[in-house]
This record gives structure tokens, sequence and C-alpha cells, in this order.
């Protein structure tokens, strides 16, 4: 889950995020960026890579917070832009619907998501892009990986807090026999 103070307002302080994050779920939307043929057939997987607090480095999925009183799919499109770039040209779709819901809890083992900062609720998209992606705000890379190779387990070593699972629901929820 990436985690930036901004200044626009709907965001909360540092103090005023901490304190809510330790008495309530914090909703977030995640998206998995692909990449489709003509026939709408996924070529590529789009995997960010990110220096993490301890100085690890890891791949993610696009992650951020929605905002109070931002739609969904606003929240969506803010993400997108402030991971892949403004000129990633993101499809969501006319009725976007989550592929999944993943609860991320700060205690390992309720489920496969684990964020120890807090409880979570991410609402989780399949999101085909067109444009040129560059890699902005905390995010120091997007490289692309064919679906077998995303699932790799060396890939998949690298996606903390559950990231590898929800990559393979993904891939799932597309059809992919991975």
């Amino acid at each position: 889950m990436s985690d930036m103070t901004e200044t626009t307002p709907g965001w909360l302080t540092t103090d005023d995020l901490e304190q809510a994050r330790a008495r309530m779920p914090i909703l977030y939307v995640e998206a998995v960026p692909v990449r489709v043929d003509d026939s709408g057939e996924l070529t590529s997987v789009g995997l960010l890579l990110r220096m993490g607090s301890g100085g690890t480095v890891s791949r993610t999925l696009v992650s951020g917070r929605v905002l109070h009183h931002e739609r969904v799919r606003d929240a969506l499109m803010r993400n997108l832009e402030k991971d892949l770039g403004p000129v990633a040209l993101p499809r969501i779709p006319a009725a976007p619907q989550p592929f999944t819901v993943a609860e991320y809890f700060p205690t390992q083992g309720i489920t496969p998501y684990h964020d120890p900062r807090q409880h979570a609720v991410s609402l989780a998209y399949v999101v085909p892009v067109t444009g040129d992606c560059r890699p902005r705000q905390d995010a120091l890379d997007l490289v692309w990986f064919s679906p077998q190779d995303a699932v790799s387990e060396a890939v998949q070593s690298e996606m903390p807090g559950g990231h590898g699972v929800l990559l393979k629901q993904a891939l799932a929820h597309l059809g992919c026999a991975v």
C-alpha cells in the first residue's frame, strides 16, 4: 500500500492518519495494470518497483487510499496517474467492478494480505493501459512481465504483503491458467 502525504483537501495529516488507522479500517483501491492485444487477450502485466522503508526493493501493484468525498472511479484514476504518470491512458470500464476485495490486517495470518500499519479494505481492479507509463512518486520503475513470468517464484518472492496472491487472483479472474 502506498502512503503519500498530500496537501489536497480530503487528506489527513500524518498524526490524524495514524489515529484513524488505529481505530478503523481505511479504504484503498488497487490496480493491476495490464496490456492487451487487439482482441482483448492479456499480453503483459505491469509491476511497480518500489523502495521499502527498510531499504528493501519490492514489486507492487498500483495502490492508494480513497479520499473523503471521492468516488472510487476517481480514486482509481488518481492513483493510476500518481504511480504510472499522466499519459498511461488507463481504460477503466463504464461500470467498474472489482475482481476482489482484499482485507489487509496488521496481524499476519488472518488473511493472505498483511499491512503492519493498519486494517485496510482494498477494492482491486484489473486496468488495461495503452499509453506510455512513466512511474512517479515513490515508484522507481514499472516492468512489464508476461503472465507466466509475473507468477514465477522469483517475482512472487519480491511481492510483500499479499500482493503476489492478489496478482494471481487477477490473472485467474482474466482466465489465465498460471
